[in-house]
Formats: structure tokens, sequence, C-alpha cells
């Protein structure tokens, strides 16, 4: 044992004189996590972005947008992309550091020095407790505006019409108040031949534009269309007494027709309302109390309308009535709309309900994705001392079997609280809940240095003949 606390001591370059010295220690256990996060976060956002990128690559590409619109998209969206790579990256960090670790034989000298496993994990703790303060504050006051500004920003983008497509011999109706046929375009460029135009812009007037040849190009702010025609004619007839008629041609002549939606116009900020995803846990807070207050009133009437309904359901007829069919038929109405009263006021309790719950699965959310970071410490640490390897792929493998197991908690427990078959708080926390119980267990049987995998039951599984090697030669083939 004491060779082997010798050897660590060579390997990671620490003095003897230093080596009971904790923040030495903590120091090189977190530069240890600090590559394999970084390298990890970087490949994690890559590969978000490039799904994201081919999600929407249509919407993106050949609508005429500049570098720094579609630069902006990609930007906006990076923050979600951030909120999720941290927590994983994270889990393969403590992954591969703990595998090295563990694989070199340190965790064994530390074990030796009297470092328990708990101490290990302390600084990663504290630096993970670190990044889920940061990652909080970012979640809760940076992502909200970053997908409301995506959001209207892609609402703008879907609104700009890519081209004005002109097919020979069919009639484009793209630009609002003309019709424009025409026989014969050039891919190659914007000539055209045998134009026919026809103008509505005018109610007082119907006006047919004829050319041989012509060309078509947008204004530099893309909000007209510009057709420069060579030998046509003008018709014009006054449609409001049919008298009047106008011939003129011409050699030439240029068309400005006012575009629609192939400019590209950014909106306001305030010009979309903002859903539950593009608000802070404050402003959600917020529209819960105020829901909850309605709720409040509208329980109100429902008492003093179930109290109205004994009164007609007791009496059978309203007071001062005579006893009559005239009476009873009138009672029988009143008391079917106040039923139906209060059967309106009580879906309006259930949509409240509804709304409610989702803004407080989002709050809880907000609380339980940052909090995962820690979660995954604690799962990590022995599983990576388990695995013994430190390579990406085991901890990426490892990684991404307990990410989609949070991942899919999380969107389950969304859909089941959003429909009110699970509380919000159980929806969000339940996959950190099952997480920090599993992480417990691996620690403290990793710290009795007890085995959690029983290789020798699975040895039993697998045919004799598959462990020991053939010592008969292979035939030639």
């Amino acid at each position: 044992m004491n060779a082997i606390f010798v050897y660590w001591i060579e390997f990671s370059g620490i003095e003897p004189k230093s080596i009971y010295r904790p923040m030495i220690l903590y120091r090189y256990i977190l530069r240890s996590h600090l590559a394999p996060f970084l390298f990890s976060l970087v490949v994690l956002i890559l590969i978000f972005l490039l799904q994201f990128v081919m999600k929407f690559i249509d919407q993106l590409v050949g609508k005429g947008l500049s570098t720094w619109v579609i630069f902006e998209v990609i930007v906006l969206n990076l923050a979600w992309m951030l909120v999720l790579a941290v927590p994983m990256s994270v889990l393969v960090a403590t992954l591969m550091a703990f595998g090295n670790l563990s694989a070199n034989h340190e965790v064994t000298s530390m074990k030796a020095a009297g470092v328990s496993l708990v101490r290990m994990m302390t600084p990663v703790l504290v630096a993970a407790a670190v990044v889920t303060v940061l990652l909080f504050f970012f979640d809760n006051d940076v992502l909200p505006e970053a997908n409301h500004r995506a959001k209207t920003l892609m609402i703008d983008i879907r609104r700009k019409k890519p081209t004005l497509t002109l097919l020979p011999g069919l009639f484009s109706q793209e630009i609002t108040g003309y019709s424009i046929l025409v026989r014969k375009t050039f891919e190659p460029s914007n000539d055209l031949e045998g134009i026919t135009i026809y103008d509505y812009t005018d109610p007082k007037a119907s006006v047919l534009t004829t050319a041989e040849r012509g060309t078509i190009s947008f204004s530099a702010d893309y909000r007209n269309v510009i057709m420069d025609l060579q030998n046509g004619e003008i018709h014009e007839l006054a449609t409001d007494r049919f008298k009047e008629y106008r011939r003129i041609r011409f050699e030439k002549h240029r068309i400005a027709m006012k575009a629609e939606g192939f400019e590209f116009e950014r909106s306001p900020d305030n010009a979309f309302a903002r859903g539950d995803r593009e608000l802070n846990i404050q402003a959600m807070v917020v529209f819960v109390d105020s829901l909850r207050s309605v709720n409040a009133a509208i329980g109100k009437r429902i008492e003093d309308l179930n109290t109205q309904l004994s009164l007609l359901r007791s009496t059978g007829r309203p007071a001062g009535d005579v006893d009559s069919a005239f009476a009873r038929q009138d009672s029988l109405a009143r008391t079917r709309a106040v039923e139906a009263m209060i059967q309106s006021e009580q879906s309006r309790i259930e949509y409240n309900n509804i709304r409610i719950d989702q803004y407080m699965v989002e709050i809880h959310k907000k609380y339980a994705i940052p909090a995962a970071c820690l979660v995954f410490v604690l799962v990590g640490a022995p599983l990576g001392m388990m695995a013994r390897k430190g390579s990406f792929g085991v901890a990426a493998s490892l990684s991404l079997g307990f990410f989609l197991f949070y991942w899919a908690c999380l969107i389950g427990g969304e859909k089941l609280a959003d429909r009110g078959l699970a509380t919000p708080f159980l929806g969000m926390w339940a996959a950190n809940i099952i997480l920090v119980i599993l992480g417990v267990y691996l620690t403290v049987r990793t710290s009795r240095e007890t085995s959690f995998f029983h290789w020798e039951k699975l040895r039993r599984l697998i045919p004799e003949r598959w462990l020991t090697p053939s010592s008969e030669p292979e035939e030639n083939l």
C-alpha cells in the first residue's frame, strides 16, 4: 500500500510534504474535471446545433436573409442548448475524471492516505453547486428573454416570402392587386417574353398592360417589384361609366408594384404575447396568484348559485308566484339556467387550474434542471470508479443512458402535470429524487468497497468456450 501511495505522489507531481493539504488535493481533483467538462460541453452544443440547423434549414435558406439574421437566430437558440448541455457535461466530466483516477490507482492511493470518497467528492460537489446557482440565474433571467426573441424572429422569418415565382403560361397572383401572365422565362437572367399584367389596384378603372419583352427585379428594400417593359400597350377602361376607354402604345415603360411579405421586417418585442417558457419565475408567480384570486372569486359565485339552486329545487316555483303550469315552467327554466351557469363557472376554474399547473411546472423546471448538476455528481463519481475507464466513449455512453432516463422522466412528468394526473412538484422532481437515492446508494457501496455489479452471476450465463480460448489449431481454409 505504501508503494502505491508513493506511485501516486510521483504520478501526480505533488510534493510529499504537501500531500495532506486539502486545497492541493481539491485543486488536483478539480483540474481533472475541467478539461472533460469543457470538451463535452462543446461537443454537446455542436450536436444540439446540428440538430437545430437540420430541423430549420428550410426556413432559413432561400429567403434572402442576411448573415446577421441567421447568426442571431442561432445565438438566441444557444440559450436552451446551454441549459441542457451543462448538466450532461457535468455527468460526463465526473465519469471521466473519477474513471481516470480509479484506472490510474490514484483513488486507491488517496484512500491509503486517509482520504475518503466523500472527501474526494466534496470539491466536485462545491463546484457543481456554483454551476447550479449560475445555471439557475441563466435559466431564470436570460433563457426566457432569448426564447421570446427567438420566437418573434422566427415568426418574422416565416412571414417573409422567398422570391416571386413566375411560371410560363400560368397566372401569378403573389402580388396583391395584380395578376401576371408570362409566356416565356429565362432562368439565368430576369428576362421575360410575352407579358400580360392585369391591374386591379384602382377600383374605378381596369388596366391591362401587355409587352413583348421585359425584365423583373426587386427594389433594394424588397418593398417593390420593378418591371421594365418594352414594345407594349396599355388598355384602360373606366369601370364606373364604361364609356371612357384609353389605349397607349409604348416602347419603354416601368411599373412599380407594391410587394408585401417579400421584405424582412422586424416586429417589436411586445408584438406577441409571452408563453410560459418566455417568463421568469417572478412573472409566473404573479400570473399564478392572479389566477388563484380569480378562482376564489368564481368559487364564491358558485356558492351563491348553489344557494339559489337549492331554493328553486326546494320550493318548486319562485316565491310569490301562483301554482300554475306557467309558474312551474318558469321555475324549471330558471333552474336549468342556474345549473348551466354553475357548469360554466366550474369549467372556468378547471381551465384556470390547467394554466396554473403549466406555470407551476415551468417554475419547478427552472429549479430542477440546474439541480441536476448536483445529482449527476452523486451518480457519476461512484459509477466512474466502478467503470475504471476514463475514456470519453465510456463516459458518453453511461451519461447518455442516464440523461435519456432523466429527460424521459422530465418530459413524462411535465405531460402528467399539465393534464392534472400528477402534481407539478412530483412531475419535475421525480427524476432528481430517484437519481439522488441511486447516487447515495452507489456512494455508500463504493465507500465500503462492496461490488454493486455481480460479474460472477453474469459469467454463468456465458458459455465456457467463450471465456477460455481453444488450444486446437485452426484449420486452414
